[in-house]
C-alpha cells in the first residue's frame, strides 16, 4: 500500500529485511578487511587506493571493490582528499585487537555454514568448529586457550565493574584457561586468595602464565571433585559450551565445593533478553550447533538448574555492556 505516512516505516523494514539477506556478505567484507591487515595498515596513515592495492598485491580495481564495500559498512571511510582511513568500526577494531582474532577465527564457522541446514539439524557430523573446540583432545589446548585469552580482558573488565569480589576471601575460577581473568582480579583485589581449575594441559599453560600467587589445579570439572576452600567461584563462558546434563553436573560440583552462603558468579551471553537476543540466540545458536554441543540459556533456566544443584538463589545482575557478557550470582543456603 502506497500511503505516504507509512513510507518511512516501509523503507526501514525493507532495509532491515535486506540486511538479513545480505548479512553473510557483510561479515565476509569484515573478514577480508581484517585478514588483509587493513586495520593496522590504515591506523594513523590514510592511504590511496593505489597504495593499498600495492601493499596487498591486488589489482587496483579489485582493491577498490573491497574498499568501497568496507566504506559502506563504516569499517573504513574516505577522506576529503580521496584517501582511505579507518571508519568508526575500524577504529573500534584498532582499539580492541582481540576482536580481530575472533573475526579471523570465524573462517571455521563460515566453512561449516556452507551447509546450515545440516549444521542445525545435526546431520552434518564433520565440522571444523567441533574439531577446534575438542576439549577431550587436549592437543589443541594452546590454540583454543590463546583464542579465549584474546577476549578475556574485555569480559574481565565487565565482570569486575559489576561485582565486588572484595567481600570474599578466596576466589576459584573454574575453567579459567590461562588465568587472564584471575590476573585482572588480582590487580583489583591484592588481598584475595586466587585459584584456577582447568584441564591438565590447560593448567600447565596457566602455570606458565601466572606467578606463585595463584593456586593452579588440573582436572576435569565433570569427573573430579573441585578443591575445597574457596568461598567464591566463577564460571566465565563455560556453561554455554556444554549441554544441560554436563552443566547440571558442573553446578552440583560447585555447590558441593562451596561453604554455606558461598557464591558462584556465572558470566556469559544470556538468552531471553531483548537487548542481546540476536547475539545470544541467532549468532551463538548457530555457533554452538556447528560446535556440536552447548547452548545459551535464560536466567530462569539457570535459576531452575541452580536450585536443583543446591543453590538457594540465582540473581541476574546488571553489566555495563550485556553484549560482552551477562552476569548471574548464585548463592548457597
Amino acid at each position: 500500500m502506497d500511503f505516504p505516512p507509512f513510507r518511512p516505516v516501509s523503507r526501514a523494514r525493507s532495509r532491515q529485511l535486506f540486511d538479513l539477506l545480505a548479512g553473510f556478505t557483510y561479515s565476509q567484507v569484515l573478514y577480508c578487511t581484517v585478514k588483509l591487515g587493513l586495520i593496522e595498515m590504515l591506523q594513523g596513515q590514510p592511504l590511496s587506493t593505489a597504495a593499498i592495492a600495492a601493499r596487498i598485491g591486488w589489482p587496483a580495481e579489485r582493491a577498490e571493490r573491497l574498499l568501497k564495500a568496507s566504506i559502506s559498512l563504516d569499517i573504513l571511510e574516505r577522506t576529503s582528499t580521496g584517501e582511505v582511513t579507518l571508519g568508526i568500526h575500524g577504529a573500534a577494531l584498532a582499539g580492541n585487537p582481540w576482536i580481530a582474532r575472533f573475526i579471523t577465527h570465524h573462517s571455521l564457522l563460515y566453512a561449516d555454514l556452507t551447509d546450515p541446514l545440516g549444521v542445525l539439524s545435526g546431520s552434518k557430523k564433520q565440522n571444523q568448529l567441533k574439531d577446534f573446540w575438542s576439549y577431550a583432545d587436549q592437543r589443541n589446548a594452546a590454540g583454543y586457550t590463546a583464542l579465549m585469552a584474546a577476549s578475556q580482558q574485555a569480559v574481565a573488565a565487565e565482570i569486575l565493574a559489576s561485582y565486588n569480589f572484595g567481600r570474599h576471601t578466596h576466589l576459584i575460577d573454574i575453567g579459567g584457561s590461562n588465568g587472564t581473568f584471575l590476573k585482572a582480579a588480582a590487580a583489583r583485589y591484592p588481598q584475595l586468595n586466587l585459584s584456577l581449575f582447568d584441564l591438565p594441559r590447560v593448567a600447565e599453560l596457566a602455570r606458565a602464565n601466572l606467578g606463585n600467587r595463584f593456586n593452579i589445579h588440573g582436572g576435569s570439572f565433570l569427573d573430579d571433585e573441585l578443591p575445597k576452600g574457596p568461598d567464591c567461584a566463577s564460571l566465565i563462558r563455560i556453561a554455554h559450551d556444554h549441554d544441560d546434563a554436563a552443566v547440571a553436573t558442573l553446578l552440583a560440583a560447585v555447590a558441593r565445593m562451596l561453604p554455606p552462603r558461598g557464591t558462584l558468579i556465572l558470566a556469559e551471553p544470556l538468552s531471553g533478553l531483548a537487548a542481546t537476543a540476536p547475539v545470544a540466540d541467532a549468532y551463538f545458536g548457530l555457533y554452538f550447533a556447528a560446535m556440536g554441543q552447548g547452548k545459551t540459556r535464560t536466567p530462569d533456566e539457570f535459576g531452575r538448574m541452580a536450585k536443583d544443584a543446591g543453590f538457594a538463589t540465582c540473581e541476574l545482575m546488571a553489566t555495563r555492556n550485556p553484549v560482552v557478557t551477562g552476569l548471574l550470582r548464585m548463592t548457597m543456603p
